[in-house]
């Protein structure tokens, strides 16, 4: 992970042009967190008590240090320069674009798309039942709405839930997740209703790091990854342990890179976790791989290392698979049609929220975990930790619970449910091969098939002579790119050294999310920016065939 200041300076757009901030003989500008060292933090809180000041109980000296350590590139110092531009726009400084388009993260309705109808009709009758009486709302969501407002307190969802979830809900989740997987059971005590995914990942990990020194846990992680998990692991002074997906395999999971991870690992820490997100974030790649069919899920428990690591599996994009060919399968149900050895003692934990798939409702911050094969005492300490936190919002619940339980074919809302639903899939299918096609049509610039989720994690090739002006700037590479992308053009994504990737390349992650007006748009005025910046830094290098599309897939140095 890089590590920059969270407020970068504006790179001047003029080919050739200086930089005001890189003066001789004077340290770059520091900014934010990076403006404050612990050393000079505690320098100046001893100034101050020299001059009888009073100083901050809560500095930068004194600060959690481990909040320092947390990076989080989805919302890092490019989105923060995004804001900039757009502030200055509305006072009225003139730039070479009309609006920012924010690529960078996977928010639908804040792209444009459009809620599901019947998701909120159910919600709005759980927050306001006197809609009971309305004709306006369909006898099914007003069904829904009572149940759930049975089983909350005082029939209000402004009521604190268990700390675990509403109980119908609950069952609803397991009822689902039975049906998803063809009929593999699902104990509905198993399930826990969570503030999304992230909160659910968060809890887990906190049972699940401990030790010291060589005994330290170990987290397993793909890279390229979501950064939440890097994050998380900052936070919780857990060890880090990368195993790279085969990107030149679309992304693909590999068992032998595994081992390697595992056995490197065991060198300085316990490797505990595994962690798989399937469909994948920010690769594209679907979950079709760990299939009972596909090449990858049965080798990584048949070869997986002893003792067995815990796996967590986020599954927030299992209704995004976009290729024909492939199709979502949930690690629960491969790990049932391994067998019962496999079945009933892998320790797993999956994850689900509102907040990706058809709906897009990242706002209600709703969510589930499955967990399986958890030891009881450790399930006890669990709900304890969960109590903590009292409860997730009972109206997200409800919306996880429309998600989980959606009209059936018998019911007046299943025909305007079940066009809305395909509607935002097929568009969403649509774009994804929109932006495949694209980008694989600019020189320098390789996708591989987004198959699934949101994002297009495309390979970009960066001239040597950017490369130098990026190290010179104390930028990573790809975010000197994304940066000069973002200045030119208005489009924000995020630099893929935010996610880790294998050294000596380059990518970028992108939402598929805008409307497919504003996508094309976006991947044009991407494909302009990139023909010119390689052109803008061919001088100082052999110059580059205009017909070769597979310039980034250069040779990069393997991982130690």
């Amino acid at each position: 992970m890089y590590r920059v200041a969270t407020r970068v300076p504006r790179i001047p757009l003029r080919p050739g042009g200086s930089y005001p901030w890189m003066r001789p003989r004077r340290p770059p500008q520091r900014c934010g967190l990076g403006a404050f060292s612990t050393v000079e933090a505690a320098a100046v809180e001893q100034t101050a008590a020299r001059a009888g000041l009073r100083g901050k109980s809560l500095t930068m000296a004194t600060l959690n240090p481990q909040v320092k350590a947390v990076e989080y590139a989805v919302r890092g110092p490019i989105v923060m320069k995004a804001g900039d531009l757009e502030r200055e726009m509305q006072q009225g400084v003139k730039q070479p674009f009309a609006e920012v388009i924010r690529a960078n993260i996977g928010d639908a309705h804040a792209m444009g798309q459009q809620p599901i109808t019947f998701l909120r009709q159910v919600v709005a009758l759980c927050c306001f039942p006197e809609l009971m009486h309305s004709p306006a709302f369909p006898e099914d969501a007003k069904q829904r709405a009572r149940r759930v407002l049975q089983d909350c307190g005082g029939h209000s969802v402004g009521s604190y839930s268990a700390s675990q979830g509403v109980d119908c809900i609950r069952r609803d989740v397991a009822d689902y997740i039975t049906r998803r997987d063809r009929g593999v059971p699902s104990d509905w005590s198993d399930v826990y209703l969570t503030t999304g995914a992230s909160d659910g990942i968060m809890s887990i990990l906190k049972l699940l790091v401990s030790g010291q020194g060589p005994s330290r846990t170990g987290v397993m992680i793909p890279i390229p990854q979501y950064p939440l998990y890097s994050a998380a692991i900052s936070e919780l002074e857990a060890v880090q342990v990368n195993y790279y997906l085969d990107e030149a395999n679309c992304w693909a999971l590999d068992t032998e890179e595994l081992q390697r991870a595992h056995r490197a690992a065991k060198q300085h820490c316990q490797p505990r976790v595994l962690c798989i997100i399937n469909p994948g974030n920010p690769t594209g790649r679907s979950g079709a791989e760990y299939g009972p069919a596909g090449p990858g899920s049965p080798h990584v428990h048949e070869q997986r290392p002893q003792p067995p690591p815990r796996l967590l599996s986020p599954q927030v994009y299992q209704d995004n698979v976009y290729s024909a060919d492939c199709r979502f399968h949930s690690f629960k149900k491969v790990l049932f049609e391994m067998g019962p050895e496999y079945f009933n003692s892998v320790e797993l934990v999956s994850f689900h929220s509102t907040s990706k798939g058809y709906t897009g409702e990242c706002g209600f911050r709703g969510g589930y975990m499955e967990v399986l094969n958890m030891d009881p005492q450790v399930k006890a300490q669990l709900v304890k930790l969960l109590s903590v936190r009292l409860c997730p919002p009972v109206s997200g619940q409800a919306a996880m619970d429309v998600i989980v339980n959606p009209p059936r074919e018998h019911e007046p809302s299943y025909a305007q449910f079940t066009k809305e639903k395909n509607t935002v899939l097929d568009s969403l299918a649509h774009k994804a091969r929109l932006t495949e096609q694209i980008l694989n049509s600019v020189p320098g610039i390789k996708c591989n098939p987004v198959q699934g989720a949101m994002y297009a994690f495309p390979q970009i090739y960066i001239p040597p002579a950017a490369v130098e002006e990026a190290e010179s700037l104390s930028l990573a590479p790809d975010m000197f790119y994304c940066l000069k992308l973002l200045e030119e053009t208005g489009i924000c994504v995020v630099p893929g050294s935010g996610f880790g990737q294998r050294q000596g390349t380059y990518h970028f992650r992108m939402t598929i999310l805008p409307s497919p007006d504003k996508l094309q748009i976006l991947l044009q005025k991407l494909k302009e920016f990139h023909l010119h910046f390689l052109e803008e830094y061919s001088q100082a290098e052999p110059q580059m065939s205009s017909s070769n599309p597979e310039q980034p897939s250069h040779k990069s140095k393997q991982p130690d």
